[in-house]
């Protein structure tokens, strides 16, 4: 599957539509986010069944400010509409096959009761 690019006028659609969503925060100008894009690009390939989706932090102003980005690369993971690991640097390609097993291990009905509690307790 070919990597999307996230703006602000999609990000909603993609993310809402979709149940599991990587995204990698990057810039033209980040040498490190240089060297992730062909890992990404890799694992994207051998796991067709996500959506792989990249922002443009340069382009999109907006989406880095609301996600509070302040180092690039950054991989985002939202499963469910509910972002469940962000973490910044350029990962290799085993750290990222594991970050993505570990994801998909998530209990979502779990997450989904611990933001329902913390919203109750705020």
């Amino acid at each position: 599957m070919s990597t999307l690019e996230l703006t602000k006028e999609n990000f909603d659609e993609v993310v809402s539509s979709n149940d599991f969503v990587l995204i990698d925060f990057w810039a033209d100008w980040c040498g490190p986010c240089k060297m992730f894009a062909p890992v990404y690009d890799k694992a994207s390939d051998a796991h067709e069944d996500l959506v792989f989706a990249k922002v443009d932090t340069e382009a999109q102003p907006e989406l880095a400010a609301a996600f509070q980005i302040q180092s690039i690369p950054t991989l985002m993971i939202v499963r469910d509409k509910v972002a469940i690991f962000a973490q910044p640097g350029a990962l290799p390609a085993p750290a990222l096959e594991d970050v993505i097993a570990q994801a998909r291990a998530v209990d979502m009905d779990e997450v989904r009761k611990s933001v329902e509690k913390a919203q109750q307790g705020s």
